[in-house]
Protein backbone atom coordinates (compact mmCIF):
# COMPACT_ATOMS: atom_id res chain seq x y z
CA UNK A 1 0.00 0.00 0.00
CA UNK A 2 1.28 3.25 -0.97
CA UNK A 3 2.63 5.70 1.80
CA UNK A 4 0.46 9.07 2.21
CA UNK A 5 2.68 12.12 2.27
CA UNK A 6 1.95 14.85 4.81
CA UNK A 7 0.13 17.24 1.91
CA UNK A 8 -2.38 14.56 2.38
CA UNK A 9 -2.78 14.40 5.62
CA UNK A 10 -3.07 17.80 5.79
CA UNK A 11 -5.84 18.03 3.26
CA UNK A 12 -7.83 14.80 5.36
CA UNK A 13 -7.68 16.81 8.29
CA UNK A 14 -10.06 19.64 7.13
CA UNK A 15 -13.02 18.47 7.73
CA UNK A 16 -15.53 21.82 7.58
CA UNK A 17 -16.50 21.21 3.83
CA UNK A 18 -17.35 17.37 4.41
CA UNK A 19 -19.47 17.49 7.67
CA UNK A 20 -21.79 20.33 6.26
CA UNK A 21 -21.99 18.45 2.61
CA UNK A 22 -23.39 15.37 4.73
CA UNK A 23 -26.11 18.02 6.57
CA UNK A 24 -27.51 19.20 2.82
CA UNK A 25 -26.24 22.79 4.00
CA UNK A 26 -22.88 23.55 1.81
CA UNK A 27 -23.26 26.89 0.82
CA UNK A 28 -20.18 27.52 -1.85
CA UNK A 29 -19.83 26.57 -5.56
CA UNK A 30 -23.20 27.23 -6.61
CA UNK A 31 -23.12 27.09 -10.35
CA UNK A 32 -25.29 30.00 -12.14
CA UNK A 33 -26.34 30.06 -15.75
CA UNK A 34 -26.98 33.43 -16.12
CA UNK A 35 -25.33 36.42 -16.03
CA UNK A 36 -25.46 38.56 -12.36
CA UNK A 37 -28.36 40.26 -12.80
CA UNK A 38 -30.82 41.17 -9.95
CA UNK A 39 -32.57 38.12 -11.06
CA UNK A 40 -30.14 35.14 -12.01
CA UNK A 41 -31.00 31.56 -13.40
CA UNK A 42 -28.98 28.89 -11.58
CA UNK A 43 -27.61 25.91 -13.42
CA UNK A 44 -30.75 23.64 -12.23
CA UNK A 45 -32.97 26.15 -14.15
CA UNK A 46 -34.45 28.00 -11.60
CA UNK A 47 -34.51 31.26 -10.90
CA UNK A 48 -33.29 33.72 -8.05
CA UNK A 49 -33.23 37.25 -7.01
CA UNK A 50 -29.31 37.97 -6.34
CA UNK A 51 -28.33 39.66 -3.55
CA UNK A 52 -24.97 37.91 -3.42
CA UNK A 53 -23.18 39.85 -6.29
CA UNK A 54 -20.47 42.75 -6.07
CA UNK A 55 -21.52 44.28 -9.13
CA UNK A 56 -22.60 47.64 -7.53
CA UNK A 57 -23.56 49.58 -10.54
CA UNK A 58 -25.44 46.64 -12.22
CA UNK A 59 -23.18 46.87 -15.11
CA UNK A 60 -21.57 42.50 -15.27
CA UNK A 61 -24.37 42.05 -17.97
CA UNK A 62 -24.00 45.29 -19.50
CA UNK A 63 -24.55 45.33 -23.31
CA UNK A 64 -22.66 48.14 -24.04
CA UNK A 65 -19.65 46.11 -21.86
CA UNK A 66 -19.96 43.21 -24.07
CA UNK A 67 -19.67 44.85 -26.96
CA UNK A 68 -16.21 46.35 -25.96
CA UNK A 69 -15.24 43.60 -24.68
CA UNK A 70 -15.67 41.71 -28.36
CA UNK A 71 -14.46 44.53 -30.01
CA UNK A 72 -11.18 44.33 -27.98
CA UNK A 73 -10.59 40.67 -28.79
CA UNK A 74 -11.04 41.16 -32.18
CA UNK A 75 -8.62 44.27 -32.40
CA UNK A 76 -6.37 42.39 -29.67
CA UNK A 77 -7.16 38.63 -29.40
CA UNK A 78 -8.16 37.02 -26.35
CA UNK A 79 -4.29 37.54 -24.31
CA UNK A 80 -1.55 39.64 -24.52
CA UNK A 81 0.92 36.48 -24.20
CA UNK A 82 2.53 38.45 -21.26
CA UNK A 83 3.51 40.57 -18.25
CA UNK A 84 2.77 44.52 -18.57
CA UNK A 85 6.40 44.94 -17.90
CA UNK A 86 7.51 43.12 -21.37
CA UNK A 87 5.28 42.26 -24.19
CA UNK A 88 1.95 42.58 -22.08
CA UNK A 89 1.30 46.47 -22.35
CA UNK A 90 -1.17 47.39 -25.11
CA UNK A 91 -2.32 51.09 -25.71
CA UNK A 92 -5.70 50.26 -24.06
CA UNK A 93 -3.82 49.93 -20.88
CA UNK A 94 -2.23 53.26 -20.59
CA UNK A 95 -5.87 54.80 -21.94
CA UNK A 96 -7.03 53.14 -19.25
CA UNK A 97 -4.81 53.84 -16.54
CA UNK A 98 -5.30 57.63 -17.27
CA UNK A 99 -9.00 57.54 -16.96
CA UNK A 100 -8.18 55.54 -13.39
CA UNK A 101 -5.78 58.58 -12.14
CA UNK A 102 -8.65 60.72 -13.45
CA UNK A 103 -10.93 59.41 -11.72
CA UNK A 104 -9.17 58.81 -8.27
CA UNK A 105 -7.53 62.51 -8.70
CA UNK A 106 -4.17 61.16 -8.77
CA UNK A 107 -1.03 61.28 -11.15
CA UNK A 108 -0.61 58.60 -12.37
CA UNK A 109 -1.80 54.80 -11.99
CA UNK A 110 -0.88 51.42 -13.27
CA UNK A 111 -3.33 48.16 -13.69
CA UNK A 112 -3.00 44.63 -12.22
CA UNK A 113 -4.39 41.05 -13.52
CA UNK A 114 -7.13 41.16 -9.90
CA UNK A 115 -7.63 43.02 -7.12
CA UNK A 116 -5.58 40.66 -4.70
CA UNK A 117 -2.20 41.45 -6.87
CA UNK A 118 -2.84 44.69 -6.41
CA UNK A 119 -2.47 44.96 -2.31
CA UNK A 120 0.12 41.64 -2.60
CA UNK A 121 2.26 43.22 -5.17
CA UNK A 122 1.93 47.24 -3.23
CA UNK A 123 2.14 46.72 -0.26
CA UNK A 124 4.52 43.98 0.06
CA UNK A 125 6.67 46.37 -2.16
CA UNK A 126 6.24 49.74 0.03
CA UNK A 127 7.09 47.45 3.41
CA UNK A 128 10.84 48.38 3.62
CA UNK A 129 13.15 46.46 5.98
CA UNK A 130 12.69 48.26 9.64
CA UNK A 131 9.92 49.72 8.73
CA UNK A 132 6.26 49.64 9.82
CA UNK A 133 2.76 48.79 8.09
CA UNK A 134 -0.68 48.99 10.13
CA UNK A 135 -3.14 47.25 9.66
CA UNK A 136 -7.02 47.27 10.73
CA UNK A 137 -8.19 44.54 12.38
CA UNK A 138 -10.73 43.86 9.25
CA UNK A 139 -8.59 44.02 6.09
CA UNK A 140 -9.17 42.04 3.62
CA UNK A 141 -6.87 38.88 3.34
CA UNK A 142 -5.11 40.44 0.16
CA UNK A 143 -3.71 43.79 2.42
CA UNK A 144 -2.63 40.93 5.04
CA UNK A 145 -0.89 38.68 2.80
CA UNK A 146 0.87 41.26 1.24
CA UNK A 147 1.94 42.55 4.20
CA UNK A 148 3.40 39.46 5.67
CA UNK A 149 5.56 39.46 2.20
CA UNK A 150 7.09 42.58 3.44
CA UNK A 151 9.76 43.24 4.94
CA UNK A 152 8.23 45.85 7.62
CA UNK A 153 6.97 44.58 11.13
CA UNK A 154 3.13 44.28 10.83
CA UNK A 155 1.08 46.17 13.88
CA UNK A 156 -2.83 45.80 13.79
CA UNK A 157 -5.39 48.04 15.67
CA UNK A 158 -9.14 46.87 16.27
CA UNK A 159 -11.71 48.11 13.39
CA UNK A 160 -12.23 51.61 13.24
CA UNK A 161 -10.19 52.72 16.89
CA UNK A 162 -8.04 55.16 15.81
CA UNK A 163 -7.36 55.96 19.71
CA UNK A 164 -5.64 52.59 19.19
CA UNK A 165 -3.71 53.24 16.15
CA UNK A 166 -2.59 56.33 17.20
CA UNK A 167 -0.77 54.21 20.44
CA UNK A 168 0.75 51.56 17.08
CA UNK A 169 1.70 54.76 15.75
CA UNK A 170 4.00 56.32 19.00
CA UNK A 171 5.44 53.06 19.16
CA UNK A 172 6.86 52.80 16.13
CA UNK A 173 10.73 55.40 15.78
CA UNK A 174 9.57 58.64 15.14
CA UNK A 175 12.16 58.83 11.39
CA UNK A 176 10.99 54.77 10.76
CA UNK A 177 8.91 54.36 7.64
CA UNK A 178 5.29 53.99 8.25
CA UNK A 179 2.72 52.70 5.89
CA UNK A 180 -1.16 52.16 7.35
CA UNK A 181 -3.56 50.44 5.51
CA UNK A 182 -7.09 50.13 5.58
CA UNK A 183 -10.46 49.27 3.30
CA UNK A 184 -12.10 52.63 2.70
CA UNK A 185 -15.59 50.32 3.01
CA UNK A 186 -15.57 47.01 4.74
CA UNK A 187 -16.43 44.66 2.35
CA UNK A 188 -18.25 42.06 4.88
CA UNK A 189 -19.46 44.55 7.79
CA UNK A 190 -20.55 47.43 5.03
CA UNK A 191 -19.09 50.41 7.44
CA UNK A 192 -16.51 53.32 6.29
CA UNK A 193 -13.18 54.46 7.34
CA UNK A 194 -12.96 57.07 9.63
CA UNK A 195 -10.87 58.87 7.14
CA UNK A 196 -10.77 62.64 8.43
CA UNK A 197 -8.94 61.11 11.50
CA UNK A 198 -6.90 58.62 9.46
CA UNK A 199 -5.56 61.12 7.54
CA UNK A 200 -5.04 63.54 11.04
CA UNK A 201 -3.13 60.78 12.55
CA UNK A 202 -0.79 59.66 9.58
CA UNK A 203 0.18 63.95 8.80
CA UNK A 204 0.82 63.78 12.55
CA UNK A 205 3.30 60.87 12.66
CA UNK A 206 4.49 61.45 9.32
CA UNK A 207 2.98 57.53 7.75
CA UNK A 208 1.67 57.20 3.90
CA UNK A 209 -1.73 56.30 3.89
CA UNK A 210 -3.14 53.76 1.81
CA UNK A 211 -6.74 53.02 1.14
CA UNK A 212 -8.40 50.12 -0.49
CA UNK A 213 -11.43 51.04 -2.27
CA UNK A 214 -12.44 47.93 -3.98
CA UNK A 215 -15.84 48.74 -2.63
CA UNK A 216 -15.86 52.18 -2.30
CA UNK A 217 -15.33 53.02 -6.16
CA UNK A 218 -18.94 53.30 -8.15
CA UNK A 219 -20.39 53.56 -4.17
CA UNK A 220 -19.09 56.67 -2.66
CA UNK A 221 -18.23 59.81 -3.86
CA UNK A 222 -19.36 62.45 -6.29
CA UNK A 223 -19.95 60.21 -9.43
CA UNK A 224 -18.50 57.02 -7.39
CA UNK A 225 -15.23 58.62 -7.05
CA UNK A 226 -14.69 56.95 -3.99
CA UNK A 227 -13.90 57.39 -0.06
CA UNK A 228 -11.24 59.56 -0.25
CA UNK A 229 -13.70 61.50 -2.68
CA UNK A 230 -17.07 61.16 -0.46
CA UNK A 231 -14.95 63.44 2.27
CA UNK A 232 -12.94 65.99 0.09
CA UNK A 233 -9.89 64.04 1.62
CA UNK A 234 -8.20 62.91 -1.85
CA UNK A 235 -4.91 65.13 -1.76
CA UNK A 236 -4.07 63.55 1.57
CA UNK A 237 -3.98 59.86 1.03
CA UNK A 238 -1.27 58.99 -0.77
CA UNK A 239 -2.28 55.42 -2.30
CA UNK A 240 -5.65 54.67 -3.38
CA UNK A 241 -6.27 50.98 -5.02
CA UNK A 242 -9.05 49.96 -6.58
CA UNK A 243 -11.02 46.57 -8.61
CA UNK A 244 -12.81 46.26 -11.16
CA UNK A 245 -14.61 43.50 -10.72
CA UNK A 246 -17.15 45.06 -7.88
CA UNK A 247 -18.99 48.24 -9.36
CA UNK A 248 -16.66 47.85 -13.24
CA UNK A 249 -17.92 44.34 -14.25
CA UNK A 250 -14.81 43.04 -15.32
CA UNK A 251 -12.00 41.34 -13.43
CA UNK A 252 -8.51 43.40 -12.58
CA UNK A 253 -7.27 46.09 -10.30
CA UNK A 254 -5.36 49.27 -9.87
CA UNK A 255 -2.91 51.53 -7.73
CA UNK A 256 -2.69 55.19 -8.38
CA UNK A 257 -0.42 57.64 -6.75
CA UNK A 258 2.13 60.14 -7.26
CA UNK A 259 4.61 59.72 -10.21
CA UNK A 260 6.85 58.25 -8.36
CA UNK A 261 5.40 55.81 -5.84
CA UNK A 262 3.51 54.49 -8.93
CA UNK A 263 7.29 54.45 -11.20
CA UNK A 264 8.35 52.93 -8.04
CA UNK A 265 5.96 50.14 -8.18
CA UNK A 266 5.78 49.09 -11.82
CA UNK A 267 9.58 48.27 -11.44
CA UNK A 268 9.13 46.40 -8.26
CA UNK A 269 6.01 44.99 -7.55
CA UNK A 270 5.98 40.98 -8.15
CA UNK A 271 2.55 40.42 -8.42
CA UNK A 272 3.14 43.05 -11.58
CA UNK A 273 6.40 41.96 -13.09
CA UNK A 274 5.76 38.15 -13.16
CA UNK A 275 2.12 37.86 -13.83
CA UNK A 276 0.65 38.24 -17.84
CA UNK A 277 -1.21 41.70 -17.94
CA UNK A 278 -5.01 42.19 -18.04
CA UNK A 279 -6.43 40.70 -21.16
CA UNK A 280 -7.88 43.23 -23.47
CA UNK A 281 -11.78 42.33 -23.06
CA UNK A 282 -11.49 43.52 -19.54
CA UNK A 283 -9.33 46.47 -20.39
CA UNK A 284 -12.23 47.64 -22.88
CA UNK A 285 -15.13 46.53 -20.35
CA UNK A 286 -14.10 48.73 -17.57
CA UNK A 287 -12.98 51.68 -19.27
CA UNK A 288 -17.01 51.39 -20.65
CA UNK A 289 -18.13 50.88 -17.36
CA UNK A 290 -16.72 54.06 -16.13
CA UNK A 291 -17.85 56.17 -19.25
CA UNK A 292 -21.39 54.92 -18.16
CA UNK A 293 -20.77 55.45 -14.43
CA UNK A 294 -20.02 59.06 -15.40
CA UNK A 295 -22.47 60.05 -17.91
CA UNK A 296 -25.64 58.13 -15.88
CA UNK A 297 -25.54 59.55 -12.82
CA UNK A 298 -29.32 57.58 -12.39
CA UNK A 299 -27.63 54.39 -11.18
CA UNK A 300 -25.81 55.13 -8.47
CA UNK A 301 -28.49 57.62 -7.13
CA UNK A 302 -31.01 54.22 -7.22
CA UNK A 303 -28.50 52.03 -5.82
CA UNK A 304 -28.54 55.01 -2.90
CA UNK A 305 -32.47 54.52 -3.10
CA UNK A 306 -32.65 50.81 -2.52
CA UNK A 307 -29.92 51.05 -0.22
CA UNK A 308 -31.76 53.25 2.26
CA UNK A 309 -34.70 51.53 2.15
CA UNK A 310 -33.48 47.90 3.01
CA UNK A 311 -31.34 49.14 6.24
CA UNK A 312 -35.08 50.58 7.22
CA UNK A 313 -36.31 47.86 6.13
CA UNK A 314 -34.52 44.78 7.70
CA UNK A 315 -33.85 47.07 11.10
CA UNK A 316 -37.82 47.05 11.35
CA UNK A 317 -37.82 43.31 10.76
CA UNK A 318 -35.94 42.70 13.58
CA UNK A 319 -32.38 42.15 12.03
CA UNK A 320 -28.92 43.04 13.54
CA UNK A 321 -27.64 44.66 10.39
CA UNK A 322 -24.63 46.38 13.07
CA UNK A 323 -23.21 49.43 11.61
CA UNK A 324 -23.13 49.14 7.89
CA UNK A 325 -23.23 52.37 5.80
CA UNK A 326 -23.14 51.02 2.01
CA UNK A 327 -25.03 48.68 -0.08
CA UNK A 328 -23.85 46.03 1.96
CA UNK A 329 -25.77 44.50 4.82
CA UNK A 330 -24.22 42.37 7.10
CA UNK A 331 -27.16 40.27 8.71
CA UNK A 332 -25.69 38.99 11.93
CA UNK A 333 -26.43 35.19 12.87
CA UNK A 334 -23.49 34.49 15.18
CA UNK A 335 -23.71 30.73 13.91
CA UNK A 336 -21.48 28.89 11.79
CA UNK A 337 -24.23 25.96 10.88
CA UNK A 338 -27.28 28.39 11.27
CA UNK A 339 -25.53 30.82 8.56
CA UNK A 340 -25.38 28.18 6.27
CA UNK A 341 -28.90 26.75 6.74
CA UNK A 342 -30.06 30.17 6.14
CA UNK A 343 -28.39 29.96 3.04
CA UNK A 344 -29.49 26.91 1.91
CA UNK A 345 -33.41 28.18 2.61
CA UNK A 346 -33.01 31.17 1.43
CA UNK A 347 -32.10 29.61 -2.15
CA UNK A 348 -35.13 27.14 -2.06
CA UNK A 349 -37.06 30.52 -1.32
CA UNK A 350 -35.72 31.88 -4.56
CA UNK A 351 -32.70 34.60 -2.94
CA UNK A 352 -29.47 34.09 -3.22
CA UNK A 353 -27.45 35.19 -0.34
CA UNK A 354 -23.61 34.06 1.07
CA UNK A 355 -22.43 33.26 4.47
CA UNK A 356 -19.02 34.81 6.06
CA UNK A 357 -17.66 32.67 8.71
CA UNK A 358 -13.97 32.27 10.46
CA UNK A 359 -12.08 32.88 10.06
CA UNK A 360 -12.94 35.70 7.26
CA UNK A 361 -14.98 37.33 10.71
CA UNK A 362 -14.64 35.56 14.16
CA UNK A 363 -16.99 33.00 15.17
CA UNK A 364 -19.01 35.27 17.51
CA UNK A 365 -19.60 37.58 14.28
CA UNK A 366 -20.45 35.08 11.47
CA UNK A 367 -23.11 37.10 9.22
CA UNK A 368 -24.67 36.40 6.13
CA UNK A 369 -24.03 39.45 3.23
CA UNK A 370 -26.67 40.90 1.81
CA UNK A 371 -25.53 42.79 -1.14
CA UNK A 372 -27.72 45.53 -3.51
CA UNK A 373 -27.16 46.77 -7.17
CA UNK A 374 -28.39 50.00 -8.63
CA UNK A 375 -30.22 47.56 -10.87
CA UNK A 376 -32.09 46.43 -7.80
CA UNK A 377 -35.82 47.97 -7.39
CA UNK A 378 -37.34 48.28 -3.70
CA UNK A 379 -40.26 45.65 -4.39
CA UNK A 380 -37.09 42.99 -5.03
CA UNK A 381 -36.08 43.80 -1.56
CA UNK A 382 -38.87 43.72 0.12
CA UNK A 383 -39.55 39.96 -1.45
CA UNK A 384 -36.48 39.37 0.35
CA UNK A 385 -36.73 40.85 3.14
CA UNK A 386 -39.95 38.64 4.02
CA UNK A 387 -38.95 35.63 2.97
CA UNK A 388 -35.06 36.24 5.15
CA UNK A 389 -37.78 37.51 8.03
CA UNK A 390 -39.55 33.78 7.91
CA UNK A 391 -36.06 31.51 7.54
CA UNK A 392 -34.28 33.86 10.03
CA UNK A 393 -37.43 33.27 12.81
CA UNK A 394 -37.67 29.60 11.97
CA UNK A 395 -33.82 29.16 12.81
CA UNK A 396 -34.53 31.17 16.04
CA UNK A 397 -32.20 34.27 15.10
CA UNK A 398 -34.83 37.14 15.19
CA UNK A 399 -37.95 36.78 17.62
Amino acid sequence: MKKKKSVHKIAAGFTLAGEVRELGIYPYYRPIASGQDPVVTMANGRKALMFGSNSYLGLSDDPRLKEAAITAIQKYGTSCSGSRFLNGTLDIHEELEEKLANLVGKKKAVTFSTGFQVNLGVVSTLGVRDGFIFLDSLDHACIIDGARLSFSKILKFPHNDMEMLEKRLRHAPKNAHKLVVVDGVYSMEGDIAPMPDLVHLCDKYDAALMVDDAHGLGVLGRQGRGTANHFGLTDRVDLIMGTFSKSFGSLGGFIAADDDIIDYIKHTARSLIFSASMPPANVAAVSKAIDIMLSEPERLENLWKVTRHAHEAFRNAGFDIGHTQSPIIPLFVRDTFKAMTVVRDALDEGVFITPVIAPAVPEKDVLIRFALMATHTEAQVDEAVEKLTRIFKAQGIIA
